[in-house]
């Protein structure tokens, strides 16, 4: 694999993403609308995702071993990005989500096959180039973007990589998810909760990153799931964030919007194919343990 072009992600994971293919040997394109500088020895193209013919313009006659995608949102995006890297690329790699797998009862882990993209219906109709509705529909636009992608695969082969929960980063985690524990627990603040709280899967950022580089330089595809084995409910987050401040955690189970991780059903993910297709998930109890005092080092105080 030499040449690979990213769309989006210029932080967090998606930065991490770009670093480890350049350090790799691998002459990294990012594509993004220029508001953030690629790291060294990336090149830049500035574009509008959005904007299908300003994004062919860009791309102009480069063609690409593989492209990551991890601004995806919707069908409509997913559409525009099979006619513009059709003939450009033979592997899309979408980074996809848990969240596909709202709305499924479950009581264990679930495998790729509960979500097929070929059977989600698609509707290119709804306005979604309006922002809130990708907000408020987050779920379905990811599952219809890979349906697109998935009924395109014969002229564009497609990964989507269902991504877990990402936790870590330190200063890189612009989410502020896992500060929202350590700054409420640490002061003695209530955490908002479900009163039947449910588990789910989670991934650390580090991991994430090399696993989307790794798919891009595979040949498998359709969806896989990315995560670690073993699973976390926010009790035991807040139990594990709460050794570290010195406090312990004390919750409201009514009124306000939940905290984030708190959830009101089980959605955890298998990550069995990844594992038979050559990849092997650290598990979550490895790296727990050393995220929490990253965050708690960065947001200060007893217990950095």
């Amino acid at each position: 694999m030499d040449e690979v072009c990213v769309i989006g992600g210029s932080r967090y994971f998606g930065r991490r993403l770009i670093t480890r293919l350049r350090d790799a040997g691998v002459r990294v394109t990012l594509v993004n609308r220029g508001s953030t500088p690629p790291p060294e020895g990336v090149t830049r193209l500035t574009a509008d995702r959005d904007d299908e013919a300003a994004l062919s313009a860009a791309l102009g006659d480069r063609t690409f071993d593989a492209v990551v995608d991890q601004v995806l949102y919707t069908p409509v995006q997913a559409a525009a990005a099979r006619r513009v890297f059709r003939g450009r690329t033979g592997r899309y790699v979408m980074t996809s989500t848990i969240e596909v797998y709202a709305g499924i009862a479950a009581g264990a882990p679930l495998a790729e096959a509960a979500v097929d993209p070929e059977a989600v219906p698609v509707d290119l109709e709804l306005p979604w180039q309006q922002r809130h509705l990708i907000a408020d529909h987050y779920a379905e636009g990811k599952r219809q973007a890979e349906a697109v992608l998935a009924r395109g695969q014969a002229e564009l082969p497609y990964v989507a990589v269902r991504t877990a929960h990402v936790l870590g980063g330190g200063a890189e985690d612009f989410t502020g998810r896992l500060a929202h524990y350590v700054e409420r627990i640490r002061a003695g603040e209530e955490v908002r909760v479900h009163r039947d709280a449910r588990p789910s899967t989670f991934v650390e950022y580090h991991e994430i990153a090399d696993f989307l580089a790794w798919t891009a330089g595979s040949s498998f595809t359709g969806p896989v799931n990315a995560c670690s084995p073993g699973d976390l409910g926010v009790a035991e987050l807040c139990r594990l964030v709460g050794e570290r401040v010195g406090r312990e955690a004390r919750f409201r189970t009514d009124g306000d919007e939940p905290s984030p991780f708190s959830f009101g059903h089980y959605y955890g993910m298998d990550n069995s194919r990844a594992a038979q297709l050559g990849y092997e998930f650290s598990p979550l109890s490895s790296w727990l343990p050393g995220v929490v005092a990253e965050a708690a080092a960065r947001v200060g105080g007893p217990g950095a």
